[in-house]
């Protein structure tokens, strides 16, 4: 156990796995920009990326986590969106991430309540911007689209990503059992 402990607190780690998910988040990112996951619904998209934040989230900490989106919006914005899309997906991004990150400090909720507050939280940000720019508070009208949207991937994402912690967790494990033979 305490190897298990010395290389997760260890900053090469951190940092390692930090890059390995913003290039997951990136390639994620890039398959929703080439192959939308929009269910013919306008607006609506799985968030895949927003998978990489909640393990990050959970496995690395706010501080990390928070790089790692950041960085996934502005590179996927410059490179596959432009700056209105950078614009909509930081104000998404970043009230889901303060949202999941409140909800996760309170210990109450599990990684797949936590996502769908995040992926709830996403599309109220980015309604939020949209009705800003358009000067149109009707656009809120197609809040209760998104709001089910929202529920149905945060629950799928939240699904994906406590199955990828728990293997995570059994990987670390894994590792400790042959550093001890």
């Amino acid at each position: 156990m305490q190897g298990r402990d010395r290389k997760k607190d260890s900053a090469a780690y951190r940092v390692a796995l930090s890059a390995v998910l913003t290039a997951l988040a990136m390639i994620f990112s890039y398959v929703e920009a080439i192959l939308p996951f929009n269910f013919g619904i306008p607006g609506v998209k799985l968030g895949l990326s927003n998978l990489v934040v909640l393990v990050a989230l959970y496995s690395l900490g706010a501080g990390y986590a928070f790089a790692i989106n950041m960085t996934r919006i502005v590179l996927s914005g410059l490179l596959f969106g432009g700056v209105s899309a950078m614009l909509y997906s930081l104000a998404g991004g970043l009230l889901s991430f303060a949202v999941m990150l409140i909800l996760m400090k309170t210990d109450i909720f599990s990684p797949i309540g936590v996502s769908t507050a995040g992926g709830v939280s996403h599309n109220i940000g980015q309604l939020t911007v949209a009705a800003l720019i358009t000067e149109t508070p009707k656009i809120y009208l197609y809040l209760p689209v998104l709001l089910i949207s929202g529920t149905v991937t945060g629950i799928l994402l939240g699904t994906a990503a406590a199955l990828i912690l728990q293997r995570m967790g059994a990987i670390v494990r894994g590792a400790d059992k042959i550093e001890r033979r």
